[in-house]
């Protein structure tokens, strides 16, 4: 009699433990990935955009630095990358222009930039030297015809024609005629949700999360 109650008072503990563990396993928030958490962070960043209306200049003016940016109601393709990462807490204009000073060479030259030395006004809205700095910086990812290759929170730059470059991100909405991830971008008429993948010739396929240090913070 004594042995059967000492096992039912066993089987009773286990059960309790098994228990307890299954509501603690019930009530404990799901971990978030971190990489993860800030792409879609970003993806809403650059939906956010689309809400706002602004002219397409291209005109140099001199910035604020760091953290300078063109009026808001102006800007061009680039300026929508720059707005979107700003909005969860990197600034490109910082990052890109310390890079560029201490990596100068590694940079694209342009004649008709008339330039010698890095300009925190200018060089982070450049697609070039963007696709310099991710390619750098953050992770190269393979060019393809498949839609399914391109994740929310890439970014992806084109050549319009003409050696004339763009740059969009990839959003978690999808084209309800052709299922692919629509792009947020600036061509000429202000941010934009479109399905333009595959517009034109995809000449970079990018992922950024911002230094080591804004990751941890």
């Amino acid at each position: 009699m004594k042995k059967c109650l000492i096992l039912s008072g066993c089987l009773l503990l286990a059960w309790l433990c098994i228990a307890a563990a299954s509501d603690f396993a019930q009530t404990r928030p799901a971990s978030t990935n971190p990489r993860q958490a800030f792409l879609n962070k970003l993806v809403a960043a650059a939906i956010e955009r689309t809400n706002h209306s602004v002219k397409y200049v291209s005109a140099y003016i001199h910035l604020d630095y760091p953290g300078g940016d063109v009026p808001a109601d102006t800007g061009v393709c680039s300026d929508e990358i720059i707005r979107s990462y700003r909005a969860v807490g990197v600034d490109l204009q910082k990052e890109v222009h310390e890079d560029m000073v201490k990596n100068w060479t590694d940079y694209p030259r342009n004649s008709k930039w008339r330039q010698t030395h890095p300009d925190a006004s200018i060089d982070h809205r450049r697609v070039p030297n963007l696709m310099v700095f991710f390619s750098r910086k953050g992770e190269s990812l393979p060019i393809t015809e498949q839609a399914e290759d391109f994740s929310p929170g890439d970014i992806v730059t084109w050549d319009l024609g003409g050696d004339v470059p763009h740059i969009g991100i990839v959003v978690n909405v999808k084209s309800i005629e052709t299922g692919r991830p629509l792009i947020v971008h600036n061509i000429g008429r202000g941010p934009k949700m479109e399905d333009v993948l595959f517009g034109w010739k995809i000449t970079g396929h990018y992922r950024y999360f911002g230094s080591t240090a804004q990751q941890a913070h």
